[in-house]
């Protein structure tokens, strides 16, 4: 079943303009050391901060809060299996949050796309419960 669903959209010259203006503090505030490191190996490193923005606030959304209850910009995070494909991490308040929303006997599963087409980054997150006793997704 779906719990939750979050969508956002990030203007990529925005978020560059942030990093140019405010650099280290805005990354450590907002992106955890995995997700710096991968965005500093980038030829389009603003392109790849803006994707994880977005995938931040799509979860957000997803969890049913936005960005406030306490929620922090590193309670998820956006990394990527050996096949490219991202996957969301949450930790903190994030995660408490995930197991309140998750009924009982299930296991919830985030599900995380990300795209890019200059000045734009967007991002989709779903948020599914799984009866326990379910067969894992193909990957």
């Amino acid at each position: 079943m779906i719990l939750g669903i979050g969508t956002d959209l990030a203007n990529i010259d925005r978020i560059a303009a942030t990093l140019e203006r405010f650099g280290d503090r805005f990354r450590t505030r907002v992106f955890t050391e995995a997700e710096q490191a991968k965005a500093e190996r980038r030829a389009d490193a603003a392109g790849t901060y803006a994707k994880r923005w977005a995938a931040k606030e799509a979860c957000s959304k997803a969890l049913g809060t936005g960005l406030r209850m306490g929620i922090s910009w590193k309670d998820m995070a956006v990394t990527n299996l050996p096949t490219g494909q991202p996957v969301m991490a949450l930790t903190g308040w994030a995660a408490e949050r995930l197991a309140e929303m998750t009924p009982p006997g299930h296991e919830a599963l985030v599900h995380v796309s990300l795209t890019d087409d200059h000045p734009w980054a967007q991002a989709f997150v779903v948020i599914e419960a799984r009866p326990r006793n379910a067969a894992p997704p193909p990957r």
